[in-house]
């Protein structure tokens, strides 16, 4: 199963969530349309504008307002993605050359810088102070993690807390934040606020630890970026600190090398990685962490999208993109 598949409950909603990106980039100014326009048709799975629609009709919701707030979510995630790939000197994403790459480190700031704007413009138009406040609340705490990962890099002595705060801050927030929203125009309690934001949570962490796992166990092709690029960058993710913990001395010798030079042989880096039980140990990491997304969504009402809650968490740690 692919991603369209799994959100065929929702298919009318993603389609109008589209439009209104479209219509939301639309610029007088040629070079934002044409960014645009790249990053649209590079796809990408939509996964957490996906997560606050399907909050949003588990717990009732009918009306429109959805679409909207669903497009500011991945206008979000994609200006973060835009300058990302600028701060990492990336030149691969969804298996083609990135923004920065095509048009250039300045353009993407901005047009990043852009995307931010206009979303708050978006959380304005519509119309839900609490939204807003969760939304913009996130965006914050996103800048923080990417702040909290640079201070990391290259730093072979980064802890397993200090790694999974970087994930909840860099990427799990964004997904709590979608769904909690979902369930705030919902017009759900409080606890179902709550709960909403733990399985949002919850599943953003399980995600980026698969992210994890396949850097080491792909290939470009399916993953449609760099194999190993964060170990040329210098980040310490999970199964690199994992080696620290139970490898060998000569690998975790190999390992500290390669986080603070970046320059180690990728190939005996990943064969330290795939002789002791790093992928697996994160792997599980990331199961628990599905776990606790599934249990979040089993307070919902019986719904189909309950059940595609709970299949795009047994999704989001099985995939191998």
């Amino acid at each position: 199963m692919n991603f369209s598949e799994l959100f065929v409950p929702i298919a009318a909603d993603m389609q109008a969530v589209d439009a209104e990106i479209r219509a939301r980039l639309d610029s007088e100014v040629v070079l934002i349309r044409t960014i645009g326009d790249y990053i649209i048709g590079a796809g990408g799975k939509r996964l957490r504008p996906a997560l606050l629609l399907l909050v949003a009709r588990a717990l009732g919701y009918q009306g429109e307002k959805h679409h909207g707030l669903a497009a500011v979510v991945e206008f979000i995630h994609t200006a973060t993605l835009l300058h990302d790939d600028v701060v990492d000197e990336s030149d691969l994403r969804r298996g083609r050359e990135t923004a920065n790459a095509v048009f250039g480190n300045a353009a993407s700031v901005l047009v990043g810088d852009y995307l931010y704007s206009r979303s708050f413009e978006m959380m304005v138009a519509a119309g839900s102070m609490p939204a807003m406040a969760v939304l913009s609340a996130a965006t914050t705490v996103i800048a923080e993690g990417e702040v909290l990962q640079l201070l990391n890099v290259h730093d072979p002595d980064v802890s397993l807390e200090r790694y999974l705060q970087v994930v909840r801050y860099k990427t799990a927030k964004l997904f709590e934040a979608a769904a909690q929203v979902g369930a705030i125009i919902a017009g759900a309690n409080v606890p179902h606020q709550e709960t909403a934001a733990a399985c949002g949570r919850h599943l953003g962490t399980a995600f980026q630890l698969i992210d994890d796992v396949l850097d080491y166990s792909g290939d470009v092709q399916a993953l449609g970026k760099n194999v190993g690029d964060d170990l040329r960058e210098g980040k310490p993710t999970l199964p690199l600190i994992r080696v620290l913990e139970v490898g060998s001395p000569e690998q975790r010798a190999l390992v500290r090398s390669a986080i603070e030079t970046g320059e180690a042989d990728f190939e005996a880096v990943a064969h330290a990685i795939h002789a002791t039980d790093a992928l697996a140990f994160t792997r599980q990491a990331a199961l628990h962490e599905a776990d606790l997304a599934r249990q979040a969504i089993m307070r919902f009402d019986d719904s189909v999208y309950r059940q595609t809650l709970l299949k795009s968490c047994a999704f989001a740690v099985e995939r191998d993109r």
